[in-house]
Formats: structure tokens, sequence, C-alpha cells
């Protein structure tokens, strides 16, 4: 259940090298506190790579679509050092609470692990961290201050009932199957569960459902592809 809270704008010159990037500059965030250029970026060669990824495919648009979707997928997920569980620990030292999703985000040519903390007083937390140093950038709060707020906090706190899987423990087991890019709580299906995305090194991006009790790892069969161990 991935919330859509908005973060401020970081503006940073960037000094590029090869394919990374070296912050020079920070802003503040909304709350008065300053938030840090990720030092981790998609590189240009590996943009070239989507790019020729989306030319080798043939004339179907959706194909195109899909071909140039999984190349960018695997190009971020190799250029983060730090994983989806290793992000979420980092989050959850500086902003105590518990974590309900994580996401590798591309913010312009940037990259971030966007995690989401919801605190027991019933504060949102997006907490942004670094993929290349581990290190915590910055963090936006929000509190449930209308009915889709409530909402998505009663929703978030029903489905973490009685889950013994954390949000990191469910990004170790679906390390298993790849490069985990995404992990997001599952507040709409019939069991507790965690949504997984992983990236192969092949480029093709697999889902998968995380039980939250038992830590066992499925293919996401709701998804729409075709995924399988």
């Amino acid at each position: 259940m991935k919330r859509n809270i908005v973060i401020a704008t970081v503006t940073a010159a960037l000094l590029v090298g090869g394919g990374t990037a070296t912050a020079l500059a920070v802003t503040g965030d909304e709350d008065g506190g300053q938030v840090k250029q990720s030092s981790v970026r998609v590189s240009d060669d590996d943009r070239d790579d989507r790019d020729d990824a989306a030319d080798r495919a043939d004339d179907d648009r959706d194909d195109r679509d899909d071909n140039s979707e999984d190349a960018e997928d695997a190009a971020e997920a190799k250029a983060a050092k730090v994983t989806a569980a290793d992000a979420i620990t980092a989050a959850l030292k500086s902003v105590p609470g518990t974590a309900v999703s994580a996401d590798l985000d591309d913010e312009g040519s940037s990259l971030v692990w966007d995690v989401d903390v919801l605190s027991s007083g019933g504060t949102w937390h997006s907490v942004d961290v670094d993929p290349g140093t581990g290190k915590v950038l910055g963090s936006h709060t929000e509190r449930d201050d209308d009915a889709d707020d409530a909402d998505d906090t009663a929703e978030a706190r029903a489905a973490l009932k009685g889950t013994s899987v954390t949000a990191a423990e469910a990004a170790k087991a679906g390390a298993a199957k790849g490069t985990v890019t995404s992990v997001d709580l599952d507040d709409d299906g019939r069991t507790a569960a965690w949504e997984v995305d992983t990236a192969g090194g092949n480029g093709v991006e697999k889902e998968w459902k995380v039980d939250a009790k038992s830590a066992a790892v499925v293919a996401d069969t709701g998804a729409g592809d075709d995924s399988d161990d």
C-alpha cells in the first residue's frame, strides 16, 4: 500500500564521473531539515543499454515498452549497492515505527530507497535512504488529517495485525528470487502477505507474495505475469 507522500524537491549540482555522481549541494525539506542528494544515479551506459533493449524489441509497442521497463529496472537494481532490507533497517534507525513499504525510486537521474514508516502514534514518515551508502538522506512526515489518511492507517494496522514477518525479513526472503526493487504491504489480500518485486540479471522483473507469518515465497499469480521459480 505505497502512499504518495510528497517529498520536497532536491536541487543539487552533480559531479559526473563514469556512471556515478557526487552530490555538491543540499536543500531543506518541508519540516525544516536538510535533504541530501543521493550519491547514486543510473549511468549513461545503463541508459544506452535500455535504449538498445527497446530498439531490439519487435514492432509491437507493448513489447517494446515492457522490454525498456525491464531493462530500466535491471539497471537501477544493479546500481543500488544497498539492499532493500538494509535500507529498511537504516530508515527505522532514523524514524522508529513499522516499515510498510520500500521502493527503489528514480528521482530524476538519482536513485533513492523510499521507505514508508508508520509510527505508533499514527504519523506516516517517508524516509529517503542512499542506495550507495545506506545513509538516511532526509524524511517527510504526514499526519492523519483527513479521512483518506485515516483509512490508510486503519488498513495498514489491520493488515499488520498478527503478522510476524517484517518488511525487512520479507525483503530478505524475496532476495532468494532476484534483486529486490520494492517491498509493499498487501492490505487487499485475504491472507497477510508482502508484495515483493525483483529484477533478474536478464532484466526481467517478477512479482512475488511473501507470507507475513511463515516468510514462504510464491509467485504472485494475481500480478498478470507468468512468474515462476
